[in-house]
Formats: C-alpha cells, sequence, structure tokens
C-alpha cells in the first residue's frame, strides 16, 4: 500500500474490476444466441461449400459417410437459423440441445469413417442406408449427395490431415457452442 491508498478503496477497485470483466464477458442467453447460432449456421454452410468445392473443383468424390456428415451439416444449419428466430428461453434450449445431439451423431460419423470405414467396405452401411433407402436423397439431388467414392478411396488428407478430422473439429466446436447456448438459456 502506498499510504494513500486503504483497504475498502483496494476492496472498492475489485468489485468494480469483477463488475466490469462480468459484464464484458456477459454470457447470458439474449447476449450469446443470436450471434452463436448465426456462427454455427455459418460453419455448417460452410463447411458443405468446402465440401462441394473439394468435389466439383478438385475431384475429391465423397463416399457414403462424407454425404452423411453433408447432410448432417445441413440439418445444423436448419436447426440453427430455427434458434435464430425462435425467441425466448425454450428456443435457445431446444435448438441449442438438437444441434448438440446432431453434432455429436456428427462427430461419431467422423470417427467411424476414420477408424472403421476406411479399413473396410463402407457399402450398405448405415450412412449408405440412409442416404439411398430411407431418404433416397441422392436421386433427388445428385451432384450433391450421391456417394461416388470408398470411404478408403475417399481418404484425402488437407494439409496433413484427414478430410474426416476437420470435419470432427468442426462438429466439436459446434457442439460446444450450441452447448454454452443451452447453458446460458437454462440460468
Amino acid at each position: 500500500m502506498d499510504g494513500y491508498t486503504t483497504r475498502s478503496q483496494l476492496a472498492h477497485k475489485f468489485r468494480f474490476t469483477v463488475r466490469v470483466m462480468r459484464s464484458s464477458l456477459d454470457l447470458s442467453s439474449k447476449s450469446i444466441a443470436r450471434p452463436t447460432f448465426t456462427g454455427i449456421v455459418a460453419v455448417s454452410l460452410a463447411a458443405v461449400g468446402a465440401a462441394l468445392v473439394s468435389q466439383h473443383m478438385f475431384a475429391m468424390q465423397p463416399c457414403p459417410w462424407c454425404i452423411l456428415q453433408r447432410l448432417i451439416f445441413l440439418a445444423i444449419a436448419l436447426i440453427g437459423a430455427m434458434g435464430m428466430l425462435w425467441r425466448g428461453g425454450t428456443g435457445r434450449i431446444v435448438s441449442g440441445s438438437l444441434i448438440v445431439m446432431f453434432a455429436l451423431a456428427g462427430a461419431a460419423c467422423a470417427v467411424w469413417q476414420h477408424f472403421v470405414a476406411t479399413k473396410s467396405s463402407c457399402s450398405f452401411t448405415l450412412a449408405d442406408k440412409i442416404i439411398s433407402r430411407y431418404l433416397k436423397i441422392d436421386s433427388v439431388l445428385p451432384a450433391v449427395f450421391e456417394a461416388r467414392a470408398t470411404c478408403a478411396d475417399a481418404a484425402i488428407n488437407l494439409f496433413g490431415v484427414p478430410y474426416e478430422f476437420w470435419s470432427l473439429a468442426l462438429f466439436a466446436a459446434i457442439a460446444v457452442a450450441a452447448g454454452l447456448c443451452v447453458g446460458a438459456a437454462r440460468k
């Protein structure tokens, strides 16, 4: 102490600093929900856009697990848009929880693709059944949703990292961001 500052003045300065820090790091659901959902939508659409550029400009043909991850990114973008528009804590909790579930499913797809599907045939797996048999989306938009390679053929690295790990990282980041929205809305 310099003689001019008393303990009560120091305590007051400390409390003021803590209040300023809390207000600048405001994690209330109103302050982070819209920007977070907007970011989730943007990242999800960018991931699908990057996959389409890789496919059509660089001839990196997708496997069924790649296509399923595209579908999950699009579902996350749609739910994120719903979260941006749905006002109130309930909307944030529902949207954020759905995004977390889809992001975890996407992460599981990426892990399965890397550790299992690339080591064996990925034909007639769950991903193939969802795309071709149940949703039949590959026949509606084949340029976007048709699997054109096996998982072993589609195993490509980008900057030394397997493509599916990039997807895994995005799914993990999306799950964390959506989880923060859910947690903030529950307060």
